[in-house]
């Protein structure tokens, strides 16, 4: 699996990266979806698989290059660091355009989800009566999930672990988005939001030379919070690939469809035409450190738009199929 890459192969990994990573963190939409489309999850999953013991063994010895090619890092390397760096870049972005064009930005996932669940299906093969039966499966708990209520912010560190396992479930799991999870768990905006934002500024801080941020307790709070998020996270990420690899290995036709089914039900969650709404305290919205109306769920309902808006909506659809089909198309035509 480990290839010499080129330059260009190099930025465009860190940019699939960035794509990947700005999914992940908006509500409903799964970075191993992009990952599916985009044409890198197999070699994802298996780079994450190759972190066993082995891996560690060649680490301990001094052989890293023969760890490196083993658990073909450079990939992994690239495609992380797009990742994390979106975090501070590409989705504050995708937060702007949620804010004030919230309908456009839905519209646009729902037609990527839509040419999505094409993409994969096309070339599934036979649908015999289990495939079927798993693909109902999926769909069941895409929807089911799409309309749980969400919990109350927990910031137990135990649980911020189990919330870091659960905040990758979208990168290794297309269909199922570890940011809306977190939503239903209570913890988006802690984890997502203010956390990140707060380690950033901590960071900043301590760059410039004000080492005072760290007497801080709410700061040394949010220090902790994020170093086991970020721990479970990457536990979550090994050890759920090796659960995958495993199972797609094993029952390869099955699984796919069940991920066909999670894809499917996700376009509960992100249908275009619905109403946010927010965690409220004596009828007023609570507000979060950057001064953002934190989200508690979505309400899904066709309100009373303009025409204009509406046709909007649909080319915005459009065009996510559309996209997802030229990449398809091109993708296609490389192979030739």
């Amino acid at each position: 699996m480990y290839k010499s890459r080129t330059l260009s192969n190099k930025i465009g990994l860190f940019l699939k990266g960035l794509a990947m990573g700005g999914a992940n963190k908006v509500p409903g939409v799964s970075g191993g979806m992009v990952a599916f489309v985009i044409g890198f999850y197999e070699e994802l999953i298996f780079s994450f698989r190759r972190i066993n013991k082995k891996a560690f063994l060649l680490l301990f010895n001094g052989r890293f290059k023969s760890f490196s090619q083993y658990t073909n890092l450079p990939f992994l390397m690239l495609i992380l660091s797009g990742t994390m760096f979106s975090y501070f870049s590409i989705s504050l972005v995708l937060d702007y355009f949620l804010k004030h064009y919230e309908l456009y930005v839905w519209s646009w996932f729902f037609g990527m989800i839509i040419g999505s669940i094409y993409y994969i299906s096309k070339d599934f093969g036979v649908w015999r009566a289990k495939d079927i039966v798993s693909l109902i499966i999926g769909i069941s708990v895409g929807v089911a999930i799409s309309f749980l209520s969400p919990a109350k912010e927990n910031d137990n560190l135990w649980f911020v672990f189990l919330c870091g396992i659960i905040s990758v479930s979208g990168m290794t799991l297309p269909g199922l988005s570890g940011s809306f999870i977190l939503i239903l768990l209570g913890n988006y905006v802690l984890l997502l939001v203010d956390s990140v934002n707060a380690f950033l500024g901590i960071v900043t801080n301590l760059f410039l030379g004000n080492f005072d941020v760290l007497s801080d307790p709410e700061n040394i709070r949010f220090l902790k919070i994020i170093s086991v998020f970020t721990t479970g996270s990457a536990f979550g990420l090994v050890s759920i690939s090796h659960v995958l690899g495993y199972v797609l290995k094993h029952w390869n036709q099955i699984v796919n469809a069940i991920i066909i089914g999670f894809i499917t039900g996700s376009l509960g969650i992100v249908w275009p035409w619905k109403k946010t709404l927010f965690v409220q305290e004596n009828g007023t919205a609570l507000i979060d450190i950057n001064g953002d109306k934190i989200i508690e769920n979505y309400q899904r309902y066709l309100p009373n738009l303009q025409m204009t808006e509406t046709w909007f909506a649909i080319f915005f659809i459009v065009f996510g199929i559309a996209l997802i089909l030229g990449i398809d198309f091109y993708g296609r035509r490389r192979k030739k």
